[in-house]
């Protein structure tokens, strides 16, 4: 590698758990605003704004507002909704009506708030996985260097 090639390489600190991939699982992070536009939501679930638009369809509670230009605007908790209903279609696997089905139960449940904060919740194997990724991204760059 060239010198200006090495400083354009990323340092460890600047890497976040938000962009790191741990097996299938992305570890999201949403920011902290108040209104998301489609393409910010589509980009922060990793899916496209197609597959959003059919999602409000299937699932009654997923209702972004639209501004005076017929905009969807995404609430914080919108954005949640939608990082469960991947969850439960992408990785658990369920289907439409299978994640519907679960839906109604955690609401019933109570559970649905807790459900929607778990799927950001790092447990001890996706701070392992992050740990090891981060030591040998260190050991690379020292390698460059």
């Amino acid at each position: 590698m060239t010198t200006n090639e090495n400083q354009s390489l990323p340092s460890i600190d600047s890497l976040t758990a938000a962009s790191l991939l741990v097996g299938d699982d992305k570890i999201t992070t949403i920011p902290d605003r108040m209104y998301f536009r489609i393409g910010d939501v589509a980009e922060i679930a990793g899916v496209q704004p197609y597959v959003l638009r059919f999602w409000e369809k299937e699932f009654d509670f997923l209702a972004p507002i639209k501004n005076a230009a017929g905009q969807r605007l995404y609430r914080k908790g919108d954005v949640e909704s939608v990082l469960l209903i991947k969850r439960l279609l992408y990785l658990e696997r369920y289907s439409i009506e299978g994640a519907k089905k679960r839906i109604k139960e955690l609401r019933k449940q109570g559970g649905l708030g807790d459900a929607k904060r778990e799927r950001g919740s790092l447990d001890d194997h996706k701070i392992e996985a992050i740990r090891l990724a981060k030591e040998e991204l260190r050991g690379l760059i020292d390698l460059v260097s």
